[in-house]
């Protein structure tokens, strides 16, 4: 049986100024490193929330000249920790079929070498009118992924999801049938959102992909004006949470016993019991 992995979650309460949230990353790099972390995640847009776009495209960057991801490069290879940034907003190197020059939610997994070892798009976005009088339009901005993504890491094979993506199991079912021992599902929730959903759903995907999800969240107020919920949470397979960090900004700490997903897989195989639903049609 292999032995627990230690992970670490950074809650942040990311501002408008790339260069500040990218000291705030590089700083927990090298904590979660001293606290033998063999993994570090970073929650959704951890280099950049700001919600005034004019503002904000001033920093949205191609890959190459971010400086988010350049400053995690050079804290995973300088402590020898991987790291999972939840998501960063992208410029495009080229725009896509038909001309759509929107951006990328972009996940990075990086490896302790400092090298890009994964990438995945945000594949729904968050296109919502709340009760509360929020309106969010997420692909007004932000063109959405098409492919499911996995990556061998410290941590077994890790599925990967951001934030909305929560609500839409298909992905989650498909990220279960490729056998991931975790899923990170990174996110900057709402406030109203995560009150009534955020626990709900972070166990249901769980239990249903048998496998540990690993969500480290943005929370607090942002300098742009917008409230998010916190709770990064580390939930195991059996839907024990491990680890509610709740509203305060800072660097949480959580044991993956691998071990666990054979004993959680053996009592209940609903992966392997799974069968074809059939659809059926209206007359």
């Amino acid at each position: 049986m292999n032995a627990p992995v230690r992970v670490a979650l950074l809650q942040m309460t990311s501002g408008i100024d790339p260069l500040v949230n990218a000291a705030t990353i590089a700083d927990a790099a090298a904590r979660a490193a001293g606290e033998g972390a063999a993994m570090l995640f970073t929650p959704e847009m951890a280099g950049l929330i700001d919600r005034d776009r004019a503002r904000a495209t001033l920093h949205i960057v191609a890959e190459a000249a971010n400086p988010v991801l350049a400053a995690a490069q050079e804290a995973a290879a300088r402590h020898g920790i991987w790291v999972h940034l939840g998501s960063l907003a992208i410029r495009p190197d080229q725009p896509a079929e038909g001309g759509d020059a929107r951006w990328a939610n972009r996940a990075f997994v990086i490896d302790g070498a400092g090298q890009i070892a994964a990438r995945y798009d945000k594949m729904h976005m968050f296109d919502v009118d709340l009760a509360t009088g929020e309106t969010w339009r997420e692909s007004a901005a932000y063109r959405p992924g098409e492919a499911v993504v996995t990556v061998e890491t410290p941590v077994g094979r890790l599925g990967l999801a951001i934030c909305y993506d929560i609500r839409f199991p298909a992905l989650f079912e498909a990220l279960g049938q490729a056998r991931c021992d975790c899923i990170a599902i990174p996110a900057a929730f709402t406030v109203p959102t995560g009150a009534a959903h955020w626990h709900l759903m972070q166990r249901a995907r769980a239990v249903e992909a048998s496998a540990f999800v690993i969500s480290a969240a943005q929370t607090g107020r942002h300098e742009d004006g917008r409230d998010t919920y916190g709770h990064s949470l580390v939930v195991d397979p059996w839907g024990d949470v491990l680890l509610d960090m709740g509203g305060n900004a800072g660097l949480g700490l959580a044991e993956i016993d691998l071990g666990r997903l054979a004993a959680v897989r053996q009592q209940l195989p609903s992966l392997a019991n799974k069968r074809p639903v059939p659809i059926s049609r209206a007359p």
